[in-house]
């Protein structure tokens, strides 16, 4: 039965995965339904356990490959006789984990059952140093057991989230978090420190903008240390948008004549390039097309706008010719996703949605429908998009399910979100 779901499943994502811009049409109706079972000893704290138990639904809910029982059961490692509860909810898959509380880490054992049968097909201890970060040891989970069923991978889960975050006026904070923002690390303080980058895809080190001294400086933070160095400086708006696959190359934003213009920064010669040459704005500049080209956004039409330009020629393309004001956007391959603002609404304010392009084909595809998004960031595959919600003065982490047209949020508790990497 697995197999056919997963069939199922693996059909109806190819079926539309030539163009995701293109709204599903079929849906799959059966998904394996899985109940998650808390096995850990009665001595490990019972808010720990619940808290362990919420993130791996809430994970394998996010996979969108699941059907995920709301209930909280607990049962021993060894197990017994399949209960007639799971039977009577039609349970195909029981996730059993054992958490351990007797160390500086965080550590679980986990199985894998079928539910009909008993039968245990998979089965791993994890372990993680240091127990704060425990999420990121139940996304980890989560991830395995989605690809025990054959899944798409969902490995985006253990990537981590760098943000800056508006504390008070003219003060920002930039702190790395999982995608659920339930683990939470202040990395820079003091000042006002905007736009995070991740420099390499290890994440082992980020860039950010600090407002803090002289003049504006872009630094690196290197997490294995704790190091942090000076980049480059200038006078006016100075920010870095992208990083080459390799990391050696930076895009910058700079405005060093007051009109800002796209940088091509060598991060081994500290060689700088002038890439854009317009005398209004150009800003937000993110590598496509294996690094030879990039996109942004410019005032050239009278309003903000997406373009994209190769890096050796200065021939402009316009990428979108929806929207009046479209602000901030982000590439994979052939997709663009963009943030437009929108008419004020009849509740008041304004609102800035998320749209999806490819550069293949004229297919528009809107994303949100309330409330400021802003800030979309693709992960490392075309399916899942992160963003910036702000509604109803509540600041959210938001993530889109492309395939399965699902939308999460994650709430911020204190602060405003002002910028994301990932």
């Amino acid at each position: 039965m697995i197999k056919k779901i997963i069939v199922l499943l693996l059909l109806t994502i190819i079926s539309f995965a030539a163009d995701a811009t293109v709204e599903i049409v079929k849906k799959i109706d059966v998904l394996p339904k899985i109940a998650i079972q808390d096995a850990s000893p009665n001595n490990v704290d019972s808010e720990f356990r619940k808290s362990f138990f919420k993130l791996l639904a809430g994970d394998l809910r996010v996979s969108s490959h699941f059907r995920v029982e709301d209930d909280y059961l607990r049962s021993s490692y060894e197990g017994g006789p399949i209960e007639n509860f799971l039977s009577d909810k039609k349970v195909d898959l029981i996730l059993r984990f054992s958490l351990d509380q007797n160390s500086n880490n965080a550590v679980a054992n986990v199985k894998l059952i079928n539910a009909r049968t008993g039968v245990t097909s998979f089965e791993k201890a994890y372990s993680i140093p240091d127990k704060k970060r425990y999420p990121f040891l139940a996304h980890k989970i989560s991830v395995d057991i989605n690809d025990q069923i054959g899944a798409p991978s969902i490995s985006w889960m253990e990537q981590s989230v760098v943000f800056a975050k508006y504390t008070e006026a003219k003060k920002s904070e930039i702190v790395i978090a999982d995608y659920t923002l339930s683990y939470q690390k202040t990395m820079v303080t003091g000042g006002l420190n905007i736009f995070p980058k991740w420099a390499n895809k290890e994440q082992s080190a980020f860039y950010y903008t600090s407002y803090s001294g002289v003049e504006p400086t872009i630094y690196k933070l290197d997490l294995k240390d704790g190091s942090r160095r000076s980049v480059i400086s200038g006078s006016g708006m100075i920010v870095c948008s992208d990083v080459s696959q390799d990391g050696n190359k930076l895009l910058l934003t700079m405005a060093p004549k007051d009109q800002t213009d796209i940088y091509l920064y060598d991060v081994r010669t500290r060689k700088i390039e002038k890439i854009t040459d317009y005398s209004g704005i150009d800003v937000n500049g993110n590598f496509i097309d294996n690094d030879r080209r990039i996109v942004f956004i410019s005032d050239r039409l009278g309003y903000p706008n997406v373009f994209a330009q190769n890096i050796n020629d200065k021939n402009v393309e316009q990428m979108v010719y929806h929207g009046k004001n479209n602000n901030s956007a982000s590439a994979f391959d052939n997709y663009i996703v963009y943030s437009s603002r929108e008419n004020k609404s009849e509740f008041g304010g304004s609102t800035f949605n998320l749209y999806l392009i490819s550069t293949k084909t004229d297919n528009l595809r809107q994303l949100t429908a309330t409330g400021e998004n802003l800030y979309p960031r693709f992960s490392k595959d075309p399916d899942t998009i992160m963003f910036i919600k702000q509604y109803q003065n509540q600041s959210s982490l938001g993530i889109i399910r492309l395939n399965a047209n699902k939308t999460y949020h994650f709430a911020l508790k204190t602060g405003k979100l002002q910028s994301i990497d990932w």
